[in-house]
């Protein structure tokens, strides 16, 4: 069954001509349906016997607040699930510009990142379009106006894993009419699939893009990201430098410290090294506890060795701000969740064993 979030407004022309239904309706159903109304019975603007058909052939599966928890930072983590019994956390950040929403695009991941809590368990499946959606909506409606400023898509899941559902979103959320968040506004992260992330390129979105490095050589991050078996650091510069060619955007590259792991001044000249002369700057991430990776963060001294070398080396850099680590909704902490046995969530779970800014 089809979900009807996922519709865009020239389908549901199509769908409303069928039927025998005024133009005009197409509208007013698809603005509704991508703003925050939890049942057709909330679109009043609608003749009842529409909303009943919309009911049966197009019926909803609004996903449930199974859980919320807020941290003392001010950020909001909701457990969502979804018609299947799925569980995705997505996650409310405040900023002194507004509210971003760090939502999921997959259950779980198979990306198999060793630091991150998201690829424990794997990737059970992929969200729709729809669910992506859904994800923003019960994250606006927690805010006073009702809307986000910024949507990220770094919770758990790779986007370019999961690229046509991703791109149908990205034209739901930047239509006119729906929630029209800005595309300068939609930050897309990912570890580096090459060939999707050329694809999007192609596209020209002037999205901002996040790329996971991690490392500044080939051999470390492959020990830490097994997709930098598959594709190197060259092919994956070239990649960025095609998107910064076809979108005029400047890449981020995301480096999580490690303790002892990726965090040595020597591998700060060589990411400087590595970087130089490219349109490129680097987040720095401390890393957030994930009980099951062996890892520790680096210290403040050391993170900030590592951030002045890379300034001395011409490389932009920032240290980002962890929020909703006390709730676990922080870089890298974000899981799917399911209950032991595979099945439904179950009521006041709090973690299964399951399966990535923020990414949180």
């Amino acid at each position: 069954m089809q979900d009807p979030r996922g519709i865009g407004e020239d389908q549901w022309r199509e769908i409303m001509a069928e039927w025998g239904e005024p133009a005009y309706r197409a509208r007013q159903v698809w603005e509704a349906l991508q703003r925050h109304e939890r049942s057709y019975d909330e679109m009043t603007n609608l003749p009842r016997d529409l909303r009943r058909r919309l009911a049966e052939h197009f019926p909803q599966a609004q996903p449930r607040v199974r859980e919320e928890r807020q941290g003392a930072d001010g950020s909001r983590k909701l457990l969502l699930e979804l018609a299947d019994g799925e569980g995705v956390e997505a996650v409310l950040l405040p900023r002194p510009w507004g509210y971003a929403g760090c939502i999921s695009t997959q259950a779980g991941c198979r990306m198999g990142c060793a630091f991150c809590a998201s690829t424990l368990g794997g990737r059970r499946r992929q969200l729709t379009a729809g669910e992506m959606l859904a994800q923003v909506q019960a994250l606006g409606r927690l805010t006073p106006r009702g809307e986000l400023s910024r949507v990220l898509l770094m919770g758990s899941g790779e986007p370019l894993d999961n690229l046509a559902e991703v791109e149908r979103f990205l034209e739901l959320i930047h239509a006119p009419g729906g929630l029209e968040v800005g595309r300068r506004r939609t930050v897309l992260s990912t570890c580096g699939l090459v060939p999707e992330l050329r694809r999007l390129a192609r596209r020209g979105l002037p999205l901002t893009l996040s790329v996971s490095l991690h490392a500044p050589a080939d051999d470390l991050r492959a020990q830490l990201m097994p997709v930098a078996g598959r594709y190197p650091l060259a092919e994956l510069l070239d990649a960025c430098r095609e998107w910064q060619e076809r979108t005029g955007r400047m890449v981020t590259m995301e480096y999580v410290l490690l303790e002892g792991i990726n965090d040595a001044p020597t591998q700060a000249r060589d990411l400087a090294r590595l970087l130089a002369g490219r349109r490129h700057k680097v987040n720095l991430i401390p890393y957030n506890r994930v009980p099951e990776r062996p890892f520790r963060a680096t210290r403040g001294p050391r993170r900030e060795a590592f951030a002045r070398l890379l300034a001395e080396g011409g490389i932009p850099v920032t240290v980002r701000r962890s929020l909703g680590r006390e709730v676990e909704a922080a870089c890298g902490q974000l899981r799917r969740r399911r209950d032991a046995d595979g099945g439904a969530l179950q009521r006041g779970q709090r973690r299964g064993p399951t399966a990535g800014e923020q990414r949180g």
